[in-house]
């Protein structure tokens, strides 16, 4: 009888635990915390992740400019994409790597100081780059055109120290 009325007792404390668990109401779930937005990288690190620009990447190392682009900035840089570059003369890219100052030079051409954004782009005929020169600037049926041949096929890909716009052709400083 005494391990009839155990089991009995044991069998009513689990079915109220059971219960009174199934009853309770559950907890609200806490609302998350807003999760902070992903860091940019730089623009060495924007554009390695694009996967667009290696040869630019690859010009930049050969140049001595990655150090440069990692740094503080503001910078506003058109990017020639790797098709950009496929489309020079064939031996071209592989003569400017061997001319690190040439090179330097071209990709500096491809450098503004400051953040230029794309709503600030087509206001503008002109902007000076890094490496001294001017790189004209116009719009034509809706596009920004720099130099009157490449054209701008994205904007505002932001980056930590700056904004990357990509361009469909290397652009060349007067000579």
């Amino acid at each position: 009888m005494k391990r009839s009325v155990i089991l009995a007792v044991t069998a009513l404390a689990i079915v109220v635990a059971a219960c009174s668990t199934a009853a309770s109401p559950s907890p609200s779930p806490a609302t998350p915390a807003p999760s902070p937005a992903p860091a940019l990288g730089d623009i060495v690190a924007t554009a390695d992740g694009a996967g667009t620009f290696k040869t630019l990447l690859a010009a930049a190392e050969a140049a001595g400019l990655v150090e440069t682009l990692k740094g503080e900035g503001p910078y506003t840089v058109f990017a020639p994409t790797d098709d950009a570059f496929a489309a020079l003369p064939e031996g071209t890219v592989e003569g400017l790597l061997a001319d690190p100052e040439a090179l330097k030079k071209i990709l500096l051409y491809h450098v503004v100081a400051g953040s230029v954004k794309a709503a600030d782009v087509v206001n503008l005929t002109s902007a000076d780059s890094v490496e001294g020169s001017p790189i004209a600037i116009a719009v034509k049926d809706g596009m920004v055109y720099l130099n009157d041949a490449a054209k701008v096929t994205a904007t505002d890909i932001m980056a930590s120290n700056g904004v990357i716009h990509v361009i469909d052709q290397v652009i060349l400083p007067p000579s």
